[in-house]
Order: structure tokens, then C-alpha cells, then sequence
């Protein structure tokens, strides 16, 4: 029907045709028509998938390559490395443990209000060395022991573990032997130093076990004076504790309880003592609280002696810091008393 009636107008005037081409045809005489074809249903190119590019062979032997590729054992070297990548150092800017943050619910003074403190002149003649009695009451060392920080036990764990790789649990077990003796001889050493106010023996100076550790601690003992106490005995009255001092004398003429530490790796700030301070605080409280001593301490010392001979370092800590320390030992005891 659409042809025929293109026919006809054809027919009818002449340059009709010239005012189809100017006019579109279909807007004037068919609006509601148009004209197509299926041409159109293909114009569009075919979707092509890309997977169909890759080169099968190719990819399948780089698949077979990673998926059949070996890692050499592990060995103590990379494991170590490996647990440094995972736990990495303690974080810097990590907020104070909770711990930190309380107040002892039993807050018993550091200082004996009950008890005099002599002159600093009053020296006695022969220091005091009350033997350690056995009975119920926990030691310092052993609560210090049983409340240890979680993250503290982590490296403590991780360094033996690291120790009986290189060394063997027999090798360990005889390390850690070695280190007890050597520790029981370079007090005796200091004990004899003190008591006859002389140097140590020959025979003990010789003594390769312990020869670096009096070396390292030759420019402390020339500020240490007026032994109070060695090796004793000594026991909080009142929060049932005890401990054993190592020695109670004035450090540049302050009366310190004075802890000899021996390490084979450098330790010069006092946080690299760990609870040292807490112990030494401990121990200060028990000697203030404790019938057996007629006097009071408020500072401590912490010697840190080197077995290469190097200088030792002293870390000495005033009446403030001892009662901060002693905050946080009272802290540590309740722990071990709830548990």
C-alpha cells in the first residue's frame, strides 16, 4: 500500500519528487509510520569474551609453576623471624595497664610512722644477717613470679623457647645452672669485700666465673659505705610477706637497700630491670615493718654488673620513686592474694 501511493503522487506533479527529497517523506505524509529493516538487529559487534584471549597453555603452566614450587624447611632462624613479624616490639604509645590506674585497697605506708630513723652517723659496727626461717608466707620473688604481666611471661617464654633451640634442653637446663652459681659466688665475693673491708681474695678475683662481674663493680663499691645488713632475712609484719636483702648501706650517704643484678647484655635505664624495682621497694617496706632492724630505709639501688668487666651500672632510686614503686608492688601482692 505504501508503494502504490508513492507511485501515485509520482504520477500526479511533476517535481514532486524534488519535494520528497527536501521534505521527509515519512513526517509528512506517514507520521505515524516508519520504515526499517533487520539490518539494524546486527549493527552492534558481537560481545567477545575475554577469557577467550588468554593463552590456555601459557597460564596453565604458570599455575603448575606456583602451585608446584617448594619452600626450603624452616629452620630457628626464620622461625624467630617469622614471630618478629607477627608480634613485632611492644607498642610505645599503648595506654597504662590497668594495673597502673588502681590504688591499693590496703594502703600501709612505705614508712613506719612507729619507728625512729637514726642519724645517718649511727652505724653499727657489724652488719645484720638474720638466716631465712621457712614458714607460710610467700617470698617476694615468688609473687613477683605468680603475678607477672601477660605480655612479660610472652617474652619470657619466647627466650627460653629461642635459648633451647640454640642450645638444647640439657644445654639450658646447665645454663641457667651456671648462672645460679655464678650469681651465689659474686655475692659471697661482695660479702667478703664488705665484712673484712678489703678487696675480694685472690683466689676469688681469679675466678673467671666471676673475675668480670668485680671489675664491673670496682667504681660502685668506692660510694658505698656503713653495711647495715648482708645477706638477711627480713618480713613485712603486717601484710605476711618475706624476703632475703642483699644489702642495706649508704650509697653517696643515702641509706639504700642495695641489689646486686649480674647480666650479660647492657641494661643503663632502670626500666630494663623489669621488677626489680618492685622488689626492691618490697624489701624496703619489710625492713621499715620488720621488729628485727632498729632503723629505716627510704631509697634504693639497683647494680647491675657486667661479666666482660664492663662498668656496671647503678640505678639509684630516691624516696619518690620508691614510693611509686611501692604503689605498684602493693598492687601485684593483692593480685597474689586473690588468686
Amino acid at each position: 500500500l505504501v508503494r502504490m501511493t508513492f507511485l501515485q503522487l509520482l504520477s500526479r506533479k511533476p517535481g514532486t519528487l524534488e519535494m520528497l527529497c527536501q521534505i521527509p517523506f515519512c513526517q509528512k505524509q506517514f507520521p505515524y509510520m516508519c520504515l526499517s529493516t533487520s539490518v539494524c538487529l546486527y549493527s552492534k559487534k558481537k560481545k567477545v569474551n575475554s577469557y577467550e584471549q588468554v593463552d590456555q597453555e601459557k597460564y596453565k603452566n604458570l599455575v603448575y609453576s606456583v602451585t608446584s614450587y617448594k619452600t626450603s624447611a624452616q629452620t630457628p632462624e626464620t622461625i624467630l623471624e617469622e614471630d618478629n613479624l607477627l608480634y613485632g616490639p611492644p607498642d610505645k604509645h599503648r595506654p597504662p595497664a590497668k594495673a597502673e590506674t588502681k590504688t591499693p585497697k590496703n594502703c600501709v605506708p612505705l614508712i613506719n610512722p612507729n619507728k625512729r630513723i637514726p642519724p645517718l652517723d649511727g652505724d653499727s659496727n657489724q652488719p645484720m644477717k638474720i638466716a631465712l626461717q621457712k614458714t607460710k608466707m610467700p617470698s617476694v620473688t615468688r609473687i613477683l613470679q605468680q603475678t607477672v604481666s601477660p605480655q612479660q611471661a610472652f617474652y619470657l617464654e619466647r627466650w627460653k623457647q629461642k635459648m633451647i633451640l640454640e642450645l638444647g634442653k640439657d644445654g639450658f637446663e646447665e645454663y641457667t645452672k651456671n648462672l645460679f652459681l655464678q650469681g651465689a659466688l659474686f655475692h659471697a665475693a661482695l660479702e667478703s669485700v664488705f665484712l673484712s673491708e678489703e678487696t675480694a681474695t685472690k683466689e676469688q678475683r681469679e675466678d673467671a666465673a666471676i673475675s668480670g662481674y668485680l671489675s664491673s663493680v670496682q667504681h660502685v663499691l668506692k660510694d658505698i659505705s656503713s653495711v647495715k645488713a648482708l645477706e638477711s632475712a627480713v618480713q613485712h609484719e603486717t601484710l605476711q610477706y618475706l624476703g632475703l636483702v642483699d644489702c642495706v648501706a649508704k650509697y653517696r650517704g643515702q641509706l639504700c637497700v642495695i641489689d646486686w643484678k649480674t647480666s650479660e647484655k647492657p641494661k643503663p635505664s632502670l626500666k630494663d630491670t623489669f621488677d626489680n624495682p618492685l622488689q626492691v621497694a618490697a624489701y624496703i617496706g619489710a625492713i621499715n615493718h620488720d621488729a628485727n632492724y632498729d632503723f629505716q630505709v627510704r631509697c634504693g639501688l639497683i647494680v647491675v654488673a657486667y661479666k666482660n668487666g664492663s662498668p656496671a651500672h647503678p640505678h639509684f632510686m630516691n624516696p619518690d620513686l620508691c614510693s611509686q614503686y611501692w604503689n605498684k608492688w602493693l598492687l601485684r601482692l593483692e593480685e597474689y592474694m586473690d588468686r
